[in-house]
């Protein structure tokens, strides 16, 4: 077996390092766009329960209901216009770990007769 120089003596060390530094940051981009698929899930649900409650008449139950479903430090903005009603829950993914991402949850309905 050769001998190895004295220079070349740690470098098996500096190179198990860097690769367990590596694969550590792999690791939570990882777990990290895992959070924000769940985010953008949770986003759409809320946007399309608020605007269904809506549609429905019951603005109050489809903000509460919208906050319930949304990540936490959603924004929710619910708008009609005439018969349309749109609503917007945004929000920055996984405690903003993604910088410069913002998760967006589109919703419109229609909104039903009410009847006398």
């Amino acid at each position: 077996m050769p001998r190895r120089s004295r220079s070349e003596a740690g470098m098996v060390t500096v190179e198990a390092a860097l690769a367990v530094a590596a694969l550590a940051v792999v690791l939570g981009l990882v777990l990290a766009a895992i959070g924000a698929v769940t985010d953008q899930l949770r986003c759409t649900d809320a946007a399309r329960e608020a605007a269904r409650l809506t549609a429905r008449g019951e603005p109050d139950r489809a903000r509460a209901a919208a906050q319930q479903i949304a990540p936490n430090g959603a924004r929710i903005s619910i708008s009609q216009d005439g018969d349309a009603i749109s609503v917007q829950v945004t929000v920055t993914p996984v405690g903003g770990l993604l910088p410069g991402v913002i998760l967006r949850g589109h919703a419109y309905a229609v909104a039903e007769p009410q009847t006398p």
